[in-house]
């Protein structure tokens, strides 16, 4: 028993895991809010488009002197309104559209890196480093999942009848167009949030999995949302415990977490 306490409490002994471990709850639980409406939505694609259309403009943001993040967040928005804007005014369907847009601006993004001499630290944005989330960092990925996540949660209803029955949500006079954009905004600001922790490439699984495994144990949203919640936050703690203890990747073993609680899910709701 003790020796089991020990394995959960040595980790946050220090001060960088304690930080790594606040970062990763403020992002797990606006990840895994947000993922219930990605997944009623059917925009799991979406997430993966902007998560890897921010790369082009943190190179540039980098290569003009600016903040990381702006770069980002201007990089994510654009591909999310372009998405939105040829799919509202062009018979190609969504899911073709959002292939299209992403894939030609992470080109563009690897032509860029590949080009503009870059420090260490921009792979961290690919491959995230939580671990070795800075102050400045910490305090931003906190403040804009608090951000996103008062939102979201503000307007929970509007955005549920949005993602269930656009039609409906019209009829009743809802803004469909605000939220449709809106939806779109704030899924770029969380995987602006995001990618400083996890990175680019693990971003997409933080923003589908606790969704997907809650959406196979449940059919009521309530539940979904608070399962979506426990899925999320006791992946991160267990994956940063699991990190610590094999000396792995940090990210990459919260995704494992995760994965592990679907494959679970899936399991028992057969």
């Amino acid at each position: 028993m003790d020796n089991l306490i020990q394995w959960f409490s040595e980790p946050f002994q220090f001060e960088f895991m304690q930080r790594a471990l606040w970062a990763g709850l403020a992002v797990g639980a606006v990840c895994a809010v947000l993922s219930c409406y990605l997944v009623l939505k059917g925009w799991s694609l979406m997430g993966d488009a902007i998560s890897h259309a921010v790369l082009p403009g943190i190179v540039i943001a980098y290569a003009l002197g600016i903040a990381l993040p702006i770069g980002a967040f201007i990089s994510g928005l654009a591909c999310a309104l372009m998405s939105g804007y040829i799919k509202e005014n062009c018979r190609v369907k969504e899911d073709t559209v959002m292939g299209i847009v992403y894939s030609g601006m992470f080109a563009l993004g690897l032509v860029l890196f590949t080009k503009i001499k870059t420090e260490q630290h921009l792979l961290h944005i690919l491959f995230g480093n939580m671990l070795g989330i800075q102050d400045f960092e910490f305090t931003q990925t906190v403040t804009l999942s608090l951000i996103v996540f008062a939102i979201i949660i503000v307007f929970r209803k509007d955005f549920l009848l949005y993602c269930f029955d656009r039609s409906h949500a019209r009829v009743v006079g809802l803004p469909v167009g605000l939220l449709h954009y809106g939806l779109l905004v704030l899924l770029s600001l969380t995987i602006v949030a995001t990618i400083q922790a996890v990175g680019v490439i693990m971003v997409v699984a933080m923003l589908v999995a606790p969704g997907m495994t809650a959406f196979v144990l449940t059919k009521q949203f309530a539940q979904m949302m608070w399962i979506a919640l426990a899925v999320s936050l006791s992946s991160i703690v267990l994956g940063i415990l699991i990190s610590f203890h094999i000396d792995g990747a940090t990210s990459a073993c919260i995704v494992l977490v995760q994965a592990a609680c679907f494959v679970l899910a899936l399991t028992f709701s057969k």
